[in-house]
């Protein structure tokens, strides 16, 4: 949990000007994460496999086009895996206004 305590002297209105923007890079993430997880499904569909099976077994010799693709698919698990992070975070901070 992230508390956010916010101080303001000359405007009241703050807290609204710092939720607006988080739920702003909120939807961001989550569009960001939708493009992510078209692009995971696209790889699971063309292999038949979920990405758990990918990183445990699979090498770029694995694949039809070779280091690219493997780079591409790890590259689109990691990126989930960030945007969930920030997202978690966001959704976690608690507002505290002075």
């Amino acid at each position: 949990m992230t508390i956010l305590q916010i101080k303001s002297d000359s405007d009241n209105n703050a807290m609204d000007i710092i939720k607006t923007a988080i739920q702003a890079e909120l939807k961001r993430l989550e569009i960001g994460l939708e493009k992510t997880e078209r692009q995971i499904a696209m790889f699971e569909n063309e292999y038949e496999i979920s990405s758990e099976t990918f990183l445990k077994q699979f090498t770029a010799e694995n694949m039809k086009n070779d280091d690219s693709e493997y780079i591409s698919w790890a590259g689109e698990l990691k990126i989930r895996e960030k945007i969930l992070t920030d997202i978690n975070r966001l959704k976690g901070i608690q507002y505290v206004a002075n």
